[in-house]
Protein backbone atom coordinates (compact mmCIF):
# COMPACT_ATOMS: atom_id res chain seq x y z
CA UNK A 1 0.00 0.00 0.00
CA UNK A 2 1.36 3.46 -0.51
CA UNK A 3 -0.01 5.12 1.88
CA UNK A 4 -0.12 5.31 5.49
CA UNK A 5 -2.67 4.03 7.87
CA UNK A 6 -3.52 6.14 11.51
CA UNK A 7 -3.62 3.87 14.40
CA UNK A 8 -5.66 4.72 17.54
CA UNK A 9 -5.49 3.23 21.21
CA UNK A 10 -9.15 1.96 20.73
CA UNK A 11 -8.33 0.57 17.41
CA UNK A 12 -8.61 -3.18 18.21
CA UNK A 13 -10.32 -6.15 17.57
CA UNK A 14 -13.11 -5.96 20.21
CA UNK A 15 -16.59 -4.85 19.63
CA UNK A 16 -16.08 -2.53 22.65
CA UNK A 17 -13.00 -0.92 21.00
CA UNK A 18 -14.68 -0.90 17.23
CA UNK A 19 -17.59 1.11 18.89
CA UNK A 20 -15.95 3.34 20.47
CA UNK A 21 -13.25 4.34 17.55
CA UNK A 22 -14.15 7.12 15.24
CA UNK A 23 -12.92 5.63 12.24
CA UNK A 24 -15.60 2.70 12.13
CA UNK A 25 -18.56 5.65 12.10
CA UNK A 26 -16.30 7.48 9.58
CA UNK A 27 -16.41 4.60 8.12
CA UNK A 28 -19.80 3.50 7.90
CA UNK A 29 -20.89 7.20 6.59
CA UNK A 30 -18.47 7.10 3.90
CA UNK A 31 -19.93 3.64 2.87
CA UNK A 32 -23.68 5.01 2.79
CA UNK A 33 -23.14 8.61 1.15
CA UNK A 34 -20.10 7.88 -1.24
CA UNK A 35 -22.41 6.09 -3.99
CA UNK A 36 -23.90 9.75 -5.27
CA UNK A 37 -20.59 10.97 -5.63
CA UNK A 38 -19.48 8.15 -7.54
CA UNK A 39 -22.52 8.24 -9.66
CA UNK A 40 -21.78 12.12 -10.60
CA UNK A 41 -18.44 11.07 -11.50
CA UNK A 42 -18.98 8.57 -13.44
CA UNK A 43 -21.78 10.45 -15.64
CA UNK A 44 -19.88 13.86 -15.52
CA UNK A 45 -16.83 11.90 -16.95
CA UNK A 46 -18.86 9.59 -19.33
CA UNK A 47 -20.42 13.04 -20.46
CA UNK A 48 -18.02 15.21 -20.81
CA UNK A 49 -15.13 12.50 -22.39
CA UNK A 50 -17.93 11.22 -24.94
CA UNK A 51 -18.58 15.09 -25.75
CA UNK A 52 -14.98 16.07 -26.28
CA UNK A 53 -13.84 12.85 -28.01
CA UNK A 54 -16.75 13.32 -30.85
CA UNK A 55 -16.07 16.90 -31.14
CA UNK A 56 -11.76 16.64 -31.45
CA UNK A 57 -11.78 17.05 -35.10
CA UNK A 58 -13.13 20.61 -34.77
CA UNK A 59 -10.17 21.24 -31.93
CA UNK A 60 -13.05 22.32 -29.45
CA UNK A 61 -12.77 18.89 -28.30
CA UNK A 62 -8.90 18.87 -27.36
CA UNK A 63 -10.29 21.81 -24.94
CA UNK A 64 -12.88 19.22 -23.12
CA UNK A 65 -9.88 16.96 -23.07
CA UNK A 66 -7.83 19.57 -21.33
CA UNK A 67 -10.31 20.62 -18.97
CA UNK A 68 -12.02 16.85 -18.17
CA UNK A 69 -8.70 16.26 -17.14
CA UNK A 70 -8.03 19.01 -15.07
CA UNK A 71 -11.41 18.10 -13.27
CA UNK A 72 -10.81 14.63 -12.92
CA UNK A 73 -7.07 15.32 -11.33
CA UNK A 74 -9.33 17.58 -9.00
CA UNK A 75 -11.84 15.36 -8.00
CA UNK A 76 -8.80 12.77 -7.34
CA UNK A 77 -7.30 14.81 -4.77
CA UNK A 78 -10.86 15.74 -3.09
CA UNK A 79 -11.26 11.11 -2.66
CA UNK A 80 -7.77 11.45 -1.03
CA UNK A 81 -8.98 14.07 1.17
CA UNK A 82 -12.23 11.55 1.42
CA UNK A 83 -9.58 8.46 2.17
CA UNK A 84 -8.14 10.26 4.97
CA UNK A 85 -11.00 11.49 6.71
CA UNK A 86 -13.09 8.03 6.23
CA UNK A 87 -10.29 5.39 6.29
CA UNK A 88 -7.41 7.57 8.14
CA UNK A 89 -5.32 6.44 4.95
CA UNK A 90 -2.91 9.13 4.16
CA UNK A 91 -2.02 9.60 0.26
CA UNK A 92 0.59 11.32 -0.58
CA UNK A 93 0.38 13.44 -4.09
CA UNK A 94 1.87 10.91 -6.91
CA UNK A 95 1.60 13.77 -9.68
CA UNK A 96 4.83 14.72 -11.86
CA UNK A 97 6.22 18.43 -11.47
CA UNK A 98 4.32 20.13 -13.74
CA UNK A 99 7.03 22.81 -16.01
CA UNK A 100 7.65 26.23 -15.19
CA UNK A 101 6.48 29.27 -17.08
CA UNK A 102 3.24 30.35 -18.38
CA UNK A 103 2.96 27.59 -21.73
CA UNK A 104 -0.01 25.37 -20.86
CA UNK A 105 0.42 23.52 -23.75
CA UNK A 106 3.63 21.94 -21.98
CA UNK A 107 1.49 21.91 -18.57
CA UNK A 108 -0.97 19.77 -19.93
CA UNK A 109 1.40 17.55 -22.26
CA UNK A 110 3.13 16.67 -19.08
CA UNK A 111 -0.23 16.01 -16.87
CA UNK A 112 -1.22 13.56 -20.12
CA UNK A 113 1.83 11.93 -20.20
CA UNK A 114 1.83 11.27 -16.32
CA UNK A 115 0.85 7.75 -15.46
CA UNK A 116 -0.85 9.29 -12.07
CA UNK A 117 -3.20 11.07 -14.32
CA UNK A 118 -4.68 7.97 -15.84
CA UNK A 119 -4.45 5.72 -12.66
CA UNK A 120 -6.85 8.77 -10.95
CA UNK A 121 -9.52 8.37 -13.86
CA UNK A 122 -9.22 4.63 -13.54
CA UNK A 123 -10.16 4.94 -9.80
CA UNK A 124 -12.93 7.64 -10.76
CA UNK A 125 -14.83 5.34 -12.98
CA UNK A 126 -14.83 2.53 -10.44
CA UNK A 127 -16.03 4.54 -7.69
CA UNK A 128 -19.77 4.58 -8.47
CA UNK A 129 -19.81 0.30 -8.98
CA UNK A 130 -17.61 0.34 -5.85
CA UNK A 131 -19.55 3.02 -4.10
CA UNK A 132 -23.30 1.15 -5.32
CA UNK A 133 -21.79 -2.64 -3.87
CA UNK A 134 -20.87 -0.62 -0.92
CA UNK A 135 -24.17 0.92 -0.32
CA UNK A 136 -25.74 -2.00 -0.72
CA UNK A 137 -23.75 -3.87 1.91
CA UNK A 138 -24.25 -1.27 4.70
CA UNK A 139 -27.82 -0.73 3.94
CA UNK A 140 -28.42 -4.58 4.45
CA UNK A 141 -26.62 -4.97 7.44
CA UNK A 142 -27.95 -1.87 9.52
CA UNK A 143 -31.48 -2.01 7.96
CA UNK A 144 -31.36 -5.36 9.38
CA UNK A 145 -29.86 -4.34 12.64
CA UNK A 146 -32.75 -1.78 12.91
CA UNK A 147 -35.29 -3.98 12.11
CA UNK A 148 -34.48 -6.49 13.83
CA UNK A 149 -33.66 -4.87 17.76
CA UNK A 150 -36.93 -2.73 17.07
CA UNK A 151 -39.12 -5.67 16.39
CA UNK A 152 -40.89 -5.77 19.62
CA UNK A 153 -41.86 -1.85 19.10
CA UNK A 154 -43.36 -2.74 15.04
CA UNK A 155 -45.25 -5.68 16.45
CA UNK A 156 -47.26 -3.36 19.09
CA UNK A 157 -47.54 -0.69 16.11
CA UNK A 158 -49.36 -2.76 13.57
CA UNK A 159 -52.43 -3.35 12.77
CA UNK A 160 -53.42 -6.72 13.42
CA UNK A 161 -50.94 -7.48 16.24
CA UNK A 162 -48.43 -9.81 14.02
CA UNK A 163 -45.69 -9.75 11.76
CA UNK A 164 -43.97 -12.37 10.03
CA UNK A 165 -40.04 -12.57 8.57
CA UNK A 166 -39.31 -14.73 5.87
CA UNK A 167 -36.23 -16.43 6.39
CA UNK A 168 -34.83 -18.68 3.28
CA UNK A 169 -38.35 -19.06 1.77
CA UNK A 170 -40.10 -19.70 4.97
CA UNK A 171 -42.18 -17.25 6.82
CA UNK A 172 -41.76 -16.90 10.60
CA UNK A 173 -44.75 -15.44 12.05
CA UNK A 174 -45.04 -13.33 15.76
CA UNK A 175 -48.39 -12.34 17.40
CA UNK A 176 -46.99 -10.91 20.25
CA UNK A 177 -43.90 -8.74 21.65
CA UNK A 178 -42.64 -11.55 23.65
CA UNK A 179 -41.96 -13.54 20.74
CA UNK A 180 -40.47 -11.06 19.32
CA UNK A 181 -37.62 -10.80 22.24
CA UNK A 182 -35.04 -13.15 20.67
CA UNK A 183 -34.82 -10.76 17.63
CA UNK A 184 -33.41 -8.10 20.06
CA UNK A 185 -30.08 -10.86 20.98
CA UNK A 186 -29.67 -11.06 17.07
CA UNK A 187 -29.67 -8.02 15.97
CA UNK A 188 -27.43 -6.88 18.57
CA UNK A 189 -25.40 -9.78 16.77
CA UNK A 190 -25.82 -8.33 13.08
CA UNK A 191 -24.72 -4.75 14.59
CA UNK A 192 -21.36 -6.17 15.38
CA UNK A 193 -21.33 -8.15 12.55
CA UNK A 194 -21.90 -4.61 10.19
CA UNK A 195 -18.94 -2.90 12.62
CA UNK A 196 -16.21 -5.86 11.51
CA UNK A 197 -17.86 -5.49 8.04
CA UNK A 198 -17.50 -1.50 7.73
CA UNK A 199 -14.01 -1.90 8.95
CA UNK A 200 -12.89 -4.30 6.74
CA UNK A 201 -14.67 -3.11 3.40
CA UNK A 202 -13.05 0.74 4.69
CA UNK A 203 -9.73 -1.10 4.65
CA UNK A 204 -10.49 -2.89 1.44
CA UNK A 205 -11.40 0.83 0.33
CA UNK A 206 -8.43 2.41 1.10
CA UNK A 207 -6.02 -0.01 -0.14
CA UNK A 208 -7.38 0.65 -3.71
CA UNK A 209 -7.64 4.41 -3.41
CA UNK A 210 -3.41 3.72 -2.18
CA UNK A 211 -2.72 2.04 -4.69
CA UNK A 212 -4.72 3.90 -7.86
CA UNK A 213 -4.27 7.64 -6.13
CA UNK A 214 -0.80 7.15 -4.50
CA UNK A 215 2.75 7.19 -6.07
CA UNK A 216 3.94 3.93 -7.77
CA UNK A 217 6.62 1.69 -5.90
CA UNK A 218 9.45 3.46 -8.06
CA UNK A 219 8.33 7.01 -7.07
CA UNK A 220 7.91 5.80 -3.34
CA UNK A 221 11.73 4.23 -3.71
CA UNK A 222 12.54 7.74 -5.33
CA UNK A 223 11.25 9.92 -2.74
CA UNK A 224 13.07 7.61 0.22
CA UNK A 225 16.11 7.89 -1.66
CA UNK A 226 15.59 11.84 -1.87
CA UNK A 227 14.80 11.78 1.65
CA UNK A 228 17.81 9.88 2.79
CA UNK A 229 20.24 11.42 0.32
CA UNK A 230 19.13 15.02 2.18
CA UNK A 231 19.42 13.29 5.47
CA UNK A 232 22.48 12.08 4.58
CA UNK A 233 23.88 15.77 3.87
CA UNK A 234 22.20 17.30 6.82
CA UNK A 235 23.86 14.68 9.23
CA UNK A 236 27.92 15.40 7.06
CA UNK A 237 27.17 19.17 7.34
CA UNK A 238 26.35 19.06 11.31
CA UNK A 239 29.15 16.70 11.76
CA UNK A 240 31.55 18.89 10.22
CA UNK A 241 30.27 21.81 12.38
CA UNK A 242 30.78 20.08 15.27
CA UNK A 243 34.67 19.15 13.43
CA UNK A 244 34.86 23.09 13.22
CA UNK A 245 33.30 23.63 16.44
CA UNK A 246 35.96 21.52 18.13
CA UNK A 247 38.77 22.94 16.24
CA UNK A 248 37.74 26.39 17.22
CA UNK A 249 37.36 25.68 21.52
CA UNK A 250 40.59 23.98 21.25
CA UNK A 251 42.34 26.60 19.63
CA UNK A 252 40.58 29.19 21.72
CA UNK A 253 40.31 27.46 25.18
CA UNK A 254 42.78 24.66 26.19
CA UNK A 255 45.64 25.74 23.89
CA UNK A 256 45.61 29.13 24.91
CA UNK A 257 46.29 27.79 28.33
CA UNK A 258 48.37 25.66 27.95
CA UNK A 259 50.51 27.97 26.20
CA UNK A 260 50.21 30.24 29.09
CA UNK A 261 51.17 27.13 31.31
CA UNK A 262 53.97 26.84 29.07
CA UNK A 263 55.22 30.42 29.09
CA UNK A 264 54.83 30.73 33.17
CA UNK A 265 57.00 27.78 33.88
CA UNK A 266 59.97 29.21 31.00
CA UNK A 267 59.42 32.50 33.08
CA UNK A 268 59.54 31.23 36.76
CA UNK A 269 62.77 28.51 35.55
CA UNK A 270 64.91 32.09 34.50
CA UNK A 271 64.12 33.32 37.61
CA UNK A 272 64.51 30.21 40.23
CA UNK A 273 67.69 31.37 40.96
CA UNK A 274 67.85 34.93 41.18
CA UNK A 275 64.01 35.96 42.61
CA UNK A 276 62.77 32.74 44.18
CA UNK A 277 59.98 34.17 45.47
CA UNK A 278 59.01 35.73 41.98
CA UNK A 279 59.42 32.09 40.56
CA UNK A 280 56.97 30.68 43.07
CA UNK A 281 54.29 33.23 42.11
CA UNK A 282 54.91 32.02 38.69
CA UNK A 283 54.72 28.63 39.38
CA UNK A 284 51.23 29.55 41.57
CA UNK A 285 50.11 30.79 38.30
CA UNK A 286 50.95 28.15 36.15
CA UNK A 287 49.36 25.36 38.07
CA UNK A 288 46.20 27.70 38.42
CA UNK A 289 46.34 27.72 34.44
CA UNK A 290 46.86 24.25 34.27
CA UNK A 291 43.90 23.28 36.10
CA UNK A 292 41.65 25.68 34.36
CA UNK A 293 43.04 23.57 31.19
CA UNK A 294 42.26 20.59 32.59
CA UNK A 295 38.33 21.97 33.57
CA UNK A 296 38.07 23.19 29.40
CA UNK A 297 39.25 19.77 28.26
CA UNK A 298 37.11 17.66 30.63
CA UNK A 299 33.88 20.25 29.49
CA UNK A 300 35.04 19.77 25.64
CA UNK A 301 35.28 15.79 26.10
CA UNK A 302 31.95 16.03 27.73
CA UNK A 303 30.47 18.20 25.23
CA UNK A 304 31.50 15.34 22.59
CA UNK A 305 30.68 12.32 24.14
CA UNK A 306 30.10 12.59 28.12
CA UNK A 307 31.32 9.08 30.19
CA UNK A 308 28.09 9.75 32.37
CA UNK A 309 26.03 8.69 29.06
CA UNK A 310 27.99 5.40 27.86
CA UNK A 311 28.06 4.56 31.62
CA UNK A 312 24.68 5.05 33.17
CA UNK A 313 22.45 5.95 30.42
CA UNK A 314 20.19 9.15 29.24
CA UNK A 315 18.31 9.07 32.63
CA UNK A 316 21.91 9.95 34.11
CA UNK A 317 23.19 12.22 31.53
CA UNK A 318 19.58 14.48 31.45
CA UNK A 319 19.54 14.46 34.67
CA UNK A 320 23.45 15.90 35.29
CA UNK A 321 22.31 18.15 32.42
CA UNK A 322 19.45 19.59 34.07
CA UNK A 323 21.03 19.87 37.78
CA UNK A 324 24.06 22.21 35.90
CA UNK A 325 20.89 24.37 34.56
CA UNK A 326 20.70 28.24 36.59
CA UNK A 327 16.50 27.48 36.40
CA UNK A 328 14.64 24.87 37.92
CA UNK A 329 14.27 21.82 35.22
CA UNK A 330 11.76 18.82 35.60
CA UNK A 331 12.87 15.62 34.30
CA UNK A 332 10.59 12.82 33.06
CA UNK A 333 12.05 9.78 31.55
CA UNK A 334 10.18 6.59 30.61
CA UNK A 335 12.42 4.25 28.46
CA UNK A 336 11.87 0.37 28.68
CA UNK A 337 15.20 -0.34 27.50
CA UNK A 338 18.55 1.53 26.55
CA UNK A 339 17.82 3.10 22.51
CA UNK A 340 20.97 2.52 19.91
CA UNK A 341 23.83 4.93 21.11
CA UNK A 342 23.08 6.96 18.31
CA UNK A 343 20.04 7.99 19.50
CA UNK A 344 21.37 8.65 22.38
CA UNK A 345 23.44 10.47 21.97
CA UNK A 346 21.51 12.70 19.04
CA UNK A 347 18.73 12.94 22.34
CA UNK A 348 21.46 14.04 25.11
CA UNK A 349 22.95 16.79 23.00
CA UNK A 350 19.19 18.04 21.87
CA UNK A 351 18.51 18.44 25.68
CA UNK A 352 21.87 20.43 26.14
CA UNK A 353 21.84 22.51 23.58
CA UNK A 354 18.13 23.19 24.40
CA UNK A 355 18.48 23.86 27.96
CA UNK A 356 21.53 26.17 27.40
CA UNK A 357 19.18 28.56 25.13
CA UNK A 358 16.69 28.36 27.46
CA UNK A 359 18.95 29.95 30.35
CA UNK A 360 20.79 32.17 27.36
CA UNK A 361 17.77 33.71 25.57
CA UNK A 362 14.45 32.46 27.37
CA UNK A 363 14.43 34.08 30.41
CA UNK A 364 11.95 31.53 32.01
CA UNK A 365 12.00 30.55 34.99
CA UNK A 366 11.45 26.74 35.06
CA UNK A 367 11.99 24.12 32.40
CA UNK A 368 10.86 20.72 31.70
CA UNK A 369 12.18 17.52 29.86
CA UNK A 370 9.90 14.36 28.95
CA UNK A 371 11.58 11.51 27.39
CA UNK A 372 9.63 8.32 25.95
CA UNK A 373 8.85 5.54 23.60
CA UNK A 374 6.39 5.29 21.55
CA UNK A 375 6.64 2.16 19.52
CA UNK A 376 10.02 2.05 17.32
CA UNK A 377 10.42 5.76 18.11
CA UNK A 378 12.31 8.05 21.11
CA UNK A 379 10.22 11.23 21.88
CA UNK A 380 12.25 14.24 23.01
CA UNK A 381 10.73 17.37 24.63
CA UNK A 382 12.13 20.30 26.13
CA UNK A 383 9.45 22.72 27.36
CA UNK A 384 9.88 26.38 29.42
CA UNK A 385 7.80 29.29 30.28
CA UNK A 386 9.98 32.15 28.80
CA UNK A 387 9.73 34.63 26.30
CA UNK A 388 9.16 32.02 23.03
CA UNK A 389 10.06 33.53 20.02
CA UNK A 390 12.74 30.86 19.37
CA UNK A 391 12.96 29.91 15.58
CA UNK A 392 15.23 27.32 13.70
CA UNK A 393 17.23 29.64 11.52
CA UNK A 394 19.83 28.64 8.89
CA UNK A 395 23.37 28.16 10.65
CA UNK A 396 21.53 28.96 14.55
CA UNK A 397 21.85 26.22 17.09
CA UNK A 398 18.37 25.08 16.71
CA UNK A 399 19.13 24.46 12.88
CA UNK A 400 21.93 22.52 13.85
CA UNK A 401 19.82 20.32 16.03
CA UNK A 402 17.50 19.02 13.58
CA UNK A 403 20.26 18.60 10.97
CA UNK A 404 21.57 16.14 13.85
CA UNK A 405 18.01 14.48 14.03
CA UNK A 406 18.22 14.28 10.51
CA UNK A 407 21.03 12.73 10.44
CA UNK A 408 19.35 9.46 11.30
CA UNK A 409 16.05 10.28 9.77
CA UNK A 410 14.71 12.03 13.30
CA UNK A 411 12.52 14.88 12.87
CA UNK A 412 13.04 18.08 15.16
CA UNK A 413 10.14 20.51 15.76
CA UNK A 414 9.93 24.02 17.67
CA UNK A 415 6.76 25.51 18.87
CA UNK A 416 7.47 28.92 20.07
CA UNK A 417 5.43 31.94 19.74
CA UNK A 418 5.68 35.26 21.03
CA UNK A 419 5.37 35.20 24.62
CA UNK A 420 5.36 31.36 24.66
CA UNK A 421 5.70 28.80 25.97
CA UNK A 422 8.29 27.10 23.77
CA UNK A 423 7.88 23.73 23.19
CA UNK A 424 10.90 21.33 21.08
CA UNK A 425 10.09 18.18 20.39
CA UNK A 426 12.35 15.47 17.99
CA UNK A 427 11.11 11.89 16.95
CA UNK A 428 13.84 10.07 16.78
CA UNK A 429 13.64 6.53 15.17
CA UNK A 430 14.96 3.30 16.82
CA UNK A 431 14.81 1.35 13.66
CA UNK A 432 16.15 2.30 10.63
Amino acid sequence: MNGTVETSASSGRGPLRLLKDPLTWRSAAFLLLHAPLGLAYFVGLAVLLSVSVGTVVIWVGVLGLALAMILWRAAAMLERRLAHLAFGVRIPSPYRALPAGHNLLRKWRTMAADPATWKDLVYLLLAFPLGLAEFIMSMVLWATTVSLVTMPIWITQSRGGYLYVTVAGHDIWFDDPVTTLPAVPVGIGVFVLAMYAVRIVGIAHGAIASYLLGPSETQALRARTAQLRASRARGVDAAEAERRRIERDLHDGAQQRLLAVAMDLGRARAKLDTDPVAAQELLQQAHAGAKEAIAELRNLARGIYPAILTDRGLDAAISAVAARAPMPVEVEIDLPTRPPAAVESIAYFIVSEALTNVAKYARATRASVTITRDQTWVIVEISDNGVGGAEATPGGGLAGLADRAAGIDGILTVNSPLGGPTVIRADLPCVW
